[in-house]
């Protein structure tokens, strides 16, 4: 693995730099999606052979998903239910309750909070089949109370399908990239359109999930995938290299990054990074002077994951991360499958201002309004503002209300 040596703030701020760019799929993505919206299952079919080398049933049948989880090797069945269990239990934590309340001129305000009618879970399958995201996907939207969830991943391998029926969906679809997508966002003769679509993906399903943003709920740009672990020289190095080794797996354009005042360290990790295997990711050691300084240069490069080894533990809270892993137990990889925080994460720096995916994603937020006696207040503080605007019939339409009530 190619790893890069780097020093100080400066250093650190260049590490988004490091991360391969690929070419614009931008066009292609474009085509794809404005043909499946156009032309439906014709389009789908095609785009099914085309890049899935897959002409079968577009619908995985029941048996078939009935067989996987009976076929299921009992440890990984294991596995899946508590990973179901905990993420529920900690998506369970993010939900909101209706709430009302009186404003101070008298009108009455209700805030309601209600799931989606209908969630597509995207399982990637290219590389590998992932019956984690069927579990972090389908489990958050279930959380969020939403009654119609459906899969799709491309190839349907047999642990994915297997992950669908422990989750209780049965309505899978044997269908990846774009054109998945797209099918899902706008519909087709033989698939019903979602109203969300989560999941990771590659970049071109990543980029139709962006195109489809106006027309469909999604959870964010996710991939490729990336950490940061900020460690002290009380850190193990055999154990801070395989956190980095681990995400690395991810492929390329992941990038593993460690930040560290101790050369000691530094260098022992480097060295076991550099005997690790090709996997086409990007891995960089960051020298600095202080500790103060590591936590600049993660908070600057906002990573999907962090985790925080030794004295940097006491800062956990103050972050800037999708997620973060504190202490020298807490591998990363327990939260990709069974820790219950959600391995949907954002990615790219969105860590500014998204989040990981939870039951919110497929929730929707709406006020009721009961103005009643307080017209005559607000009409006086609305109008006023509505003929500023130019909005003349917005004003008289406030001030009728207080005419019809008899108020001066």
């Amino acid at each position: 693995m190619r790893v890069e040596r780097l020093e100080g703030l400066a250093g650190g701020l260049t590490l988004r730099s490091l991360i391969p760019g690929g070419a614009s799929v931008r066009a292609d993505v474009e085509a794809i999606v404005e043909a499946v919206r156009a032309d439906g299952d014709a389009a789908l079919r095609e785009y099914r052979t085309r890049f899935e080398h897959d002409s079968g049933p577009l619908r995985v049948a029941p048996e078939r998903i009935d067989a996987a989880v009976t076929a299921l090797r009992p440890d990984v069945r294991a596995g899946l239910e508590l990973a179901m269990a905990n993420v529920a239990a900690v998506a369970g934590a993010s939900l909101g309750d209706d709430a009302e309340m009186i404003l101070p001129q008298g009108q009455r305000l209700v805030i309601h909070e209600r799931p989606v009618a209908r969630a597509a879970i995207y399982a990637p399958g290219g590389r590998a089949p992932y019956p984690s995201t069927v579990v972090m996907g389908v489990v958050s939207a279930q959380v969020a109370g939403v009654a119609d969830v459906v899969v799709c991943s491309p190839g349907a391998h047999e642990v994915v399908l297997a992950a669908c029926a422990l989750c209780g969906v049965d309505e899978v679809y044997a269908m990846g990239g774009a054109h998945a997508v797209a099918a899902l966002a706008f519909g087709t003769e033989s698939i019903p359109r979602a109203d969300v679509i989560a999941g990771p993906g590659g970049l071109h399903v990543q980029e139709a999930k962006r195109l489809v943003s106006g027309d469909v709920g999604i959870d964010g740009f996710l991939g490729p995938s990336d950490l940061v672990v900020i460690a002290d020289a009380d850190a193990d190095p055999e154990l801070v290299a395989l956190d980095l080794l681990a995400q690395a797996e991810h492929g390329e354009g992941t990038l593993v990054a460690l930040v560290s005042d101790d050369e000691g360290l530094a260098a022992a990790v480097a060295a076991r990074l550099e005997q690790g295997e090709e996997t086409g990711a990007v891995a960089a050691v960051v020298a600095v002077e202080a500790l103060e300084d590591a936590l600049a240069v993660a908070d600057a490069f906002a990573p999907e994951h962090l985790s925080l080894v030794g004295a940097a533990e006491l800062t956990a809270a103050d972050r800037i991360a999708g997620c973060v892993f504190v202490g020298a137990q807490s591998a990363v990889a327990f939260g990709d499958y069974v820790a219950g925080s959600n391995h949907s994460l954002p990615t790219g720096g969105a860590a500014r201002f998204a989040s990981a995916l939870s039951p919110r994603a497929f929730r929707r937020r709406m006020a009721e309004v009961h103005i009643g006696t307080a017209a005559p207040a607000l009409a006086r503080a609305g109008a006023p503002i509505a003929r500023a605007e130019g909005f003349r019939l917005h004003a008289e339409s406030m001030e009728a209300r207080v005419r019809e009530n008899g108020a001066p």
